[in-house]
């Protein structure tokens, strides 16, 4: 019979850890490339420099992982809301006693580190996701618990929006695919993804085109009914979705211009716009695009970047990583990165669904939702497909918060995934 608190027994899966350790060699191997100088010829291992820090990460991490794979499985569980209650104190101390680094409150210095509380409030709130979901009976169908499950991810979002921290708030949508595995109604991600839509046309195109294609949509829907469906009821409920989508288009301009911060207004400019102010705002994005570019095919080769050696992209060892992938390691390098997720996401998923829990089956799906966000968001910023909203290439960039909320994030979900496997060797 297999040990089911043996931390180093065959009821890990070994597939998931060795996708694991390539993503986070490749990042320690990525951030030395990023910091490297031919000049000072600085080593892995010197703490002077990002390469050395990240070691210590590294370690640390190590260590968490063993106290996480040691404990019960249990212990997750029962403690779920009592993690989700701590972090939600630590997101409004940092409020006050946080230091603000970029413009952003949402730091604890201690010395030469800092610790983003940000980061592991999403690994509480994907615990307590879990835990709530997992209580009989609970239905997502209903409007309570649709209220309870929004204020469990609204409340860490409304502290972290306060500290000036947007990109680690925009993470938390990623519960939506969780949610909808696990039986959200389709019509409220098919509102979400309607709003992003047209928020995105109404910064492109003349709002005139908008609304001729919203009325032309509409009277599609219309004549596609069956003749019986074409009520005064429903007639009159479609004529007041195209006002709401009209007002909606409308406002997209005054919430743009007036409630937004202008270093937000500048990164929706370059998005809709690449070449908008190419040495001013849109800077980051043309020089990620120009080092990525110049990878070609196969790259320059390692620690060979020349936009990597001059500085010329800013935050490359953190937000901007994959701009050294790029560069160094070409497209085939890009492929073998976004496939080493690919793969990590996908075993994640498969294994989600193998859970003989709903705890265990809902957090996987957290987890999955997490990294998948991340990775999307991350690379799709530095090649301009996405708005800079500053958030890390999970395992990859630079920062001991990014690297030890990501590994305990997952191996949390490891460690229960190793109950459902020592259950099924019985």
């Amino acid at each position: 019979m297999a040990r089911n608190n043996d931390p180093f027994s065959q009821n890990i899966d070994w597939l998931t850890l060795l996708l694991y350790l390539g993503c986070v060699t490749m990042g320690w191997l990525n951030v030395y490339a990023a910091v490297y100088s031919p000049e000072d010829h600085t080593s892995l291992f010197d703490m002077s420099t990002n390469a050395g820090k990240q070691m210590m990460w590294i370690g640390t991490t190590v260590i968490l992982i063993i106290c996480i794979l040691v404990v019960n499985h249990t212990f997750f569980d029962t403690f779920a809301f009592v993690f989700y209650g701590f972090m939600i104190l630590v997101l409004i101390l940092v409020l006050f006693a946080g230091t603000n680094i970029n413009g952003s409150r949402s730091w604890f210095r201690f010395g030469a580190f800092q610790i983003q509380p940000a980061e592991f409030a999403k690994v509480a709130t994907a615990l307590a996701l879990a835990k709530y979901l997992d209580v009989p009976g609970t239905n997502l169908t209903r409007q309570k618990d649709l209220m309870y499950i929004g204020g469990i991810i609204v409340l860490p979002c409304l502290l972290i929006l306060a500290s000036n921290e947007t990109g680690s708030t925009l993470v938390f949508a990623s519960f939506t695919i969780m949610l909808y595995r696990e039986g959200l109604p389709s019509w409220i991600p098919a509102v979400g993804i309607t709003a992003a839509a047209l928020f995105v046309l109404a910064l492109i195109f003349p709002k005139l085109y908008i609304f001729i294609g919203i009325g032309a949509l509409l009277g599609l829907i219309i004549m596609l009914m069956p003749r019986y469906n074409r009520t005064m009821a429903n007639l009159l409920a479609i004529g007041l979705v195209g006002v709401v989508m009209i007002g909606y288009v409308t406002g997209v301009d005054f919430f743009v211009n007036n409630v937004l911060q202008k270093h937000q207004r500048n990164r929706i400019k370059v998005l809709v716009d690449p070449k908008v102010d190419p040495l001013g705002v849109g800077w980051n994005v043309t020089q990620a695009k120009i080092a990525i570019g110049s990878g070609r095919l196969q790259g320059k080769g390692f620690l060979e970047g020349t936009q990597t050696k001059f500085d010329f992209v800013p935050e490359q060892s953190t937000d901007f990583i994959f701009c050294t992938i790029g560069e160094e390691h070409g497209f085939i390098g890009g492929l073998v990165v976004i496939a080493l997720f690919v793969g990590l996401v996908s075993r994640i998923v498969i294994l989600a669904e193998k859970q003989r829990t709903k705890f265990a089956r809902v957090y996987g799906y957290c987890v999955a939702g997490i990294i998948f966000f991340h990775v999307m968001v991350n690379i799709g910023m530095t090649i301009g497909l996405m708005p800079v909203i500053g958030i890390p290439l999970p395992f990859f960039s630079y920062g001991g918060s990014s690297l030890w909320s990501f590994s305990i994030l997952l191996f949390i979900f490891l460690k229960l995934d190793s109950r459902r496997t020592a259950l099924t060797r019985r």
